[in-house]
């Protein structure tokens, strides 16, 4: 997450698609629009609206439904309105209503006072919490930025690194033009999602579906190749770091060698593909994106063969066929 809070005001702001819409609007308090969101979770404040503030999280974003809310007007109904002012004596990010619920005006005033946004959603509780708990993990997952081009190839995301000039962008272009899509060129965010995934999207959405080729200069990819040729973020399944080919290096020519990369903690598998003329890296770029559906889906190619030549060995096979049939020499 970047050093900048992110604040209540920017949870209203957040342009999310609709099985992400978590329908907010501010309906009291609006100079907390300002106040942090330190939290990537949501409290259902039950205890503390009872009396009870021990661990009390008060820094947390905090959720009331129909239980809630009915305790409130009870407490309101029988003049007990202590425990709410307490409550609101904590320094609390925001309230949320769900279920279109409007609280009473004692309740707005008091969160008026403490300067407590109140918010509302038309959403039931238990959706609300799993679409915010979903939006929360994004935004506050560890992010870095990446020198590298992220590419989709049948549904792996793949990130291409290497040094500059060494051909990433002229080989993403090739991808496209043979039907894969583009998640951003140049510069690559990542993030760590639910502790094991790398997702990755451009770094500025207004420049991410742009590409540099050298010769050529800047050109849309979406506006060239349409919409189905580009898409927000992906996650990196598989990283492939193209280099210039070394004769004096040992690259692996079978496949048995599993190389990892470590972002953000998460291990990403890793190939090394050597670069020269002649070679059709795209096509080379798509066996690897191939392949890797096969490990995911439990076969190993190279681990298969590996298996078939120590069988080959046991049997007996490799030697009549090595010294042939005639041993009287």
């Amino acid at each position: 997450m970047s050093d900048k809070p992110f604040t209540v005001l920017d949870l209203l702001d957040l342009e999310l698609p609709s099985h992400n819409a978590i329908n907010l609007k501010c309906i009291a308090g609006r100079k907390g629009l300002s106040n942090a969101i330190t939290a990537p979770e949501v409290n259902r404040p039950g205890l503390a609206l009872t009396g009870f503030f021990d661990s009390f999280a008060y820094n947390r974003v905090q959720l009331i439904g129909r239980g809630e809310n009915a305790y409130l007007v009870k407490l309101q109904k029988e003049g007990k309105l202590s425990a709410i002012k307490k409550f609101f004596q904590f320094k609390i990010p925001c309230v949320v209503f769900s279920y279109g619920i409007t609280p009473s005006k004692d309740f707005l005033d008091m969160a008026e006072q403490a300067e407590c946004a109140v918010l509302q959603t038309e959403l039931g509780s238990t959706e609300f919490s799993v679409r915010i708990i979903r939006i929360f993990s994004n935004i506050f997952a560890p992010k870095k930025t990446l020198h590298g081009v992220l590419v989709e190839v049948y549904g792996i995301g793949i990130l291409l690194t290497g040094h500059s000039g060494v051909g990433k962008s002229e080989c993403a272009l090739e991808l496209i033009e043979r039907g894969h899509r583009l998640v951003a060129d140049d510069v690559v965010e990542i993030s760590c999602v639910n502790g094991n995934s790398i997702l990755g999207r451009g770094s500025n959405s207004l420049i991410s579906h742009h590409m540099e080729i050298r010769g050529l200069g800047i050109i849309n990819v979406s506006q060239l190749y349409g919409v189905g040729a580009i898409r927000e973020q992906k996650e990196i399944q598989l990283v492939i770091k193209l280099e210039e080919w070394d004769a004096a290096k040992i690259y692996d020519r079978v496949g048995t060698d599993y190389e990892t990369i470590d972002y953000l903690g998460v291990k990403v598998p890793l190939i090394e593909i050597p670069v020269k003329p002649g070679r059709n890296l795209p096509i080379i770029i798509e066996t690897a994106a191939m392949n890797e559906r096969l490990k995911a889906r439990g076969y190993n190619s190279a681990r298969d063969f590996n298996q078939n030549i120590l069988k080959w060995l046991e049997s007996g096979e490799a030697q009549t066929a090595y010294y042939g049939s005639d041993d009287s020499y």
